[in-house]
């Protein structure tokens, strides 16, 4: 023992530490290992020092003949010495190593705990683990927990909201606050909340503070970002919260002073207290101080600049201020090609497609199509390879194809780029495309633009804006773009018409059911370019059975009613038979071409229950039949409406069931009102009577 001892203490003096580096960590891999004790005599103390104080050189030196056995026995990287007094030397080793780890962990505890605010954190924590089982608490125990988080915290929210595993009970407590709790929060933490912005953890609080605020609060925190917009847009974290305060929670004025500093220190410094109304508008801006127009630009265009080039592209407030230069730089000069250029110099298109989605972004890229060459055209494009299904069901971003349509020439690559993604070159894939987007209004507006044009029913009130900006649009292309409009709007539809045709075909049921479907149905129909035979014997096909028949429940269709019975459907069947469109200015039917001749469809599929159509709610679709020129049955019509003559009389005169729906319902409301009216010592006026009877059964009577 006492030998091998002498052996191992000479190894390092020998001048071989660096061959023999192997072999030592190969000992100290394996004294980690745990293995069962083993009883030593107590004479071998010694040994054991020496051991120990052996290991700090490098462990164990083995001979061939122990690395042989070694490699046989278990492998070459599980290895362990086979005598009994290295063995119950490794595991004392392993023993001192947890009693080690146990004292570390205890000193780490100690250390915690004497830290200020531990107790309360700790508890704090406990109390946030059991609230954020929202479903497993009963609310009288979350309001004791979220009681007793406010008298933790309450006068040490700032303390609490800078520590990252603490913030986030602050927020429960915000979350299951009441509206004095959440004020006294807030005043709180006043003149902080610059600060907490630029936490990585306290951000989400202010946002969760101004997204679930009254307006009071709100008033509390915004103000704070007042003339630091420069320095916090450029924050890796506090930007994302002041963009969402802009873009979210921010009112018109509010937006105006965060806004105006990107113009240049000096307006960050505005003069809040007076009256009048702060303006981002950088046109008055300019216009109110015209000698530091190029200061301003210069001023906006590097904090452009600065978040393009840190790829920082998706802040609504940026697409706002890009905006805003575009507008007043003059096309062709050089700050409006370097604008360009720093746009376009963007290679992964990220600043493209997220303006694509912000409401000025859209604008902005729509002139910029609107401006740009043919290359220039095709380049934008191609940043939206893949996003324009996305971009066509966006509230901002379908304005974009719209303009596409509007204001490149070459057809044969616009369409190219955007209809097998819009429409889809599968056919059933195209068809379930189509019907799916009849759903979403702006998906809708994207498909049938070309078709029906700016129409009230496809751009109603809450879509003005895309109005407004293809009106600058079209203005901007008269100097840009070469070819006529119309011949441009033709060559497009010639491309999507067969895919729009197949999906009436194949989905008229489903298309007719619906209102926003039979609007593309009519616009196809009235507007495609192609044979629509099929077509329009699909739809024809719809209007088969008894109109006055129990609905029967069809699993492809949402609506089983009969299409007579539905006002759209009606209208729809009356459009057709009209073969166009009824223009209030002229006061006429512009007939589509070729014409249609509908009715002569219809007429073989409807006539054995013409009666019950002419008697009711779509009466109208028999009055046009009589009253359309290309109608071929005529004259059968006329013989059979005459055969039933006092089956119209009736329909004329007799209220129909709509009619006395109708009236239970004012009936009712008239009682209420009244109701209400004596109670105040009112007397409501009499109203006329309504008429009664079904209009298109009087019509024809007099046709008759």
């Amino acid at each position: 023992m006492a030998s091998t001892g002498v052996k191992r203490k000479s190894a390092p003096a020998a001048g071989k530490g660096a061959s023999d580096g192997k072999f030592n960590k190969k000992a100290k891999v394996d004294s980690k290992k745990k293995a069962q004790p083993v009883e030593t005599p107590e004479e071998d103390d010694k040994d054991k020092f020496d051991d120990s104080e052996d290991s700090d050189d490098g462990g164990v030196q083995l001979t061939p003949r122990d690395r042989a056995q070694q490699a046989q026995a278990k492998g070459k990287k599980d290895g362990a010495n086979g005598a009994s007094k290295n063995t119950n030397f490794n595991q004392e080793k392993g023993q001192n190593s947890r009693e080690s780890h146990a004292i570390q962990k205890k000193l780490a505890l100690e250390r915690k705990m004497a830290k200020p605010l531990a107790d309360e954190l700790a508890r704090t924590k406990k109390i946030w683990e059991r609230l954020r089982r929202k479903s497993h608490v009963p609310s009288e125990e979350r309001k004791q927990l979220v009681d007793e988080l406010f008298t933790i915290i309450t006068g040490r929210v700032k303390e609490f909201v800078l520590k990252h595993d603490a913030t986030r009970a602050v927020q429960t407590a915000l979350k299951y606050a009441t509206a004095t709790q959440r004020k006294q929060i807030t005043r709180e933490l006043q003149g902080t909340y610059t600060q907490l912005a630029e936490s990585r953890y306290a951000k989400f609080l202010i946002a969760k503070m101004v997204v679930q605020a009254d307006g009071e609060i709100k008033d509390l925190i915004i103000p704070e970002f007042y003339g630091k917009v420069r320095k916090l847009i450029n924050h890796p974290e506090a930007s994302w919260i002041l963009d969402d305060i802009y873009r979210q929670i921010a009112t018109k004025e509010q937006k105006a002073i965060l806004l105006r500093e990107w113009y240049g220190p000096e307006f960050a410094l505005l003069e809040r207290s007076k009256d009048e109304k702060p303006t981002s508008d950088l046109a008055t801006i300019l216009e109110q101080n015209p000698s530091k127009k190029a200061y301003i630009l210069k001023s906006l265009n590097d904090m452009i600049n600065s978040l393009v080039q840190k790829k920082m592209t998706g802040f609504t407030m940026l697409h706002d201020a890009m905006l805003q230069y575009f507008l007043n730089v003059e096309p062709g000069t050089e700050n409006f090609n370097l604008f360009v250029e720093m746009i376009k110099d963007d290679e992964e298109g990220d600043l493209l497609k997220n303006m694509a989605f912000t409401r000025s972004g859209s604008r902005l890229v729509s002139l910029l199509l609107a401006h740009g060459s043919s290359k220039d055209r095709r380049n934008l494009l191609k940043a939206y390879k893949d996003n324009f299904v996305l971009m066509s069901g966006d509230t901002n971003a379908h304005i974009v194809i719209l303009t596409a349509f509007d204001v490149i020439d070459d057809t044969k690559m616009s369409s190219k780029a955007i209809f097998p993604e819009l429409i889809g070159d599968d056919k059933e894939k195209a068809t379930d495309n189509i019907v799916v987007s009849i759903s979403n209004p702006f998906a809708k507006a994207t498909l049938l633009y070309l078709l029906e044009g700016q129409t009230r029913a496809l751009f109603p009130d809450n879509m003005s804006d895309d109005l407004t900006i293809l009106k600058e649009v079209h203005a901007i292309r008269e100097t840009t773009s070469k070819k006529d409009a119309e011949i441009r709007r033709k060559e497009l539809i010639a491309v999507m018409s067969p895919a729009l045709i197949t999906a009436v075909v194949e989905a008229a049921p489903v298309l007719v059911a619906d209102p926003f479907g039979c609007q593309l149905v009519a616009d196809v129909l009235l507007s495609a370019e192609g044979d629509k035979t099929a077509a329009l014997e699909a739809v024809a096909a719809v209007a088969e059975g008894d109109p006055s028949a129990e609905p029967m429940e069809a699993e492809s269709v949402p609506n089983p009613v009969h299409v007579s019975r539905t006002a759209f459907g009606g209208r729809l069947i009356k459009t057709l038979i009209a073969g166009g469109r009824f223009n209030k200015e002229t006061g006429k039917v512009e007939l589509a071409e070729p014409p249609l001749k509908f009715a002569d469809v219809l007429y073989p599929i409807v006539k054995d229950y013409i009666m019950d159509w002419a008697t009711g709610p779509s009466s109208f679709v028999v009055l046009n039949m009589l009253e359309a020129e290309d109608f071929s049955h005529a004259s059968e019509l006329k013989k059979t409406l005459k055969k039933h003559k006092k089956d119209l009389q009736k329909a004329a005169t007799e209220e129909t069931a709509e009619q006395k729906e109708a009236k239970e319902a004012r009936a009712q409301k008239d009682s209420e009102n009244s109701e209400k009216g004596a109670k105040k010592g009112k007397k409501g006026a009499k109203k006329a009577d309504r008429p009664v009877g079904n209009l298109g059964s009087k019509l024809l009577l007099e046709k008759l």
